[in-house]
C-alpha cells in the first residue's frame, strides 16, 4: 500500500507549484487565465509570503498540492485559513488524498489558531461540492463574491 506524507514546499518548488496551477486551471476549463510566472510565484510566495504551499507525497512522488494563505475575521477577531486551490493528479484520485490533503489543512488552521477554513468551488464542479458536503462544509449562500481586476481595479486606484 502507497504511503501519503505531506512537505512543505521551497523555493525550488516553484517549477511544480506553477505545473500543478496549470493542471488545475485545465481541469477547471479556465488554462487561458493562467498568467503567473515562475518568477511571479517565487517572489509572492517565498519572498513576500503571500501564501504557503504543501504537496501531498505518494511514496516520495508530488501528487497533489494545496496553495493557502490567511485572511481574517473581525467578528471572530483571529486569523482564518482561506484555501485556494487544491489539486489532486487524475490519476491519483479516488485514494483519499484529497480528504487527506484537507485533514492536513484543517491541522495547519488549528495548530496556529486560526478560527476558521474557507474556500470557493465553481457552482459546476459537482464531484467537488458532493465532497465538501460530505465533509459537514457548508455552503454560503448567503454572500455574493465580487471581484475587481486588471483594468477596473487600476480604474478604481486611479479615481
Amino acid at each position: 500500500m502507497a504511503e501519503l506524507t505531506f512537505r512543505s514546499a521551497s523555493r525550488g518548488d516553484t517549477p511544480l507549484i506553477l505545473s500543478f496551477i496549470r493542471s488545475l486551471a485545465e481541469y477547471e476549463k479556465m488554462a487561458d487565465q493562467v498568467v503567473a510566472t515562475e518568477e511571479l510565484l517565487a517572489q509572492e510566495i517565498f519572498d513576500r509570503h503571500g501564501a504557503e504551499v504543501i504537496f501531498a507525497m505518494e511514496d516520495g512522488e508530488e501528487v497533489g498540492f494545496a496553495l493557502y494563505f490567511y485572511n481574517f475575521s473581525t467578528f471572530l477577531g483571529r486569523a482564518g485559513l482561506y484555501l485556494e486551490d487544491l489539486f489532486v493528479k487524475p490519476e491519483h484520485r479516488g485514494k483519499g488524498y484529497g480528504k487527506a490533503l484537507l485533514q492536513q489543512l484543517a491541522k495547519i488552521a488549528s495548530s496556529r489558531g486560526c478560527g476558521r477554513m474557507e474556500w470557493w468551488c465553481l457552482d459546476w464542479n459537482k464531484p467537488s461540492i458532493d465532497f465538501y458536503l460530505s465533509l459537514d462544509a457548508e455552503p454560503m449562500s448567503d454572500w455574493t463574491v465580487y471581484r475587481l481586476s486588471g483594468d477596473t481595479l487600476s480604474a478604481l486606484a486611479d479615481s
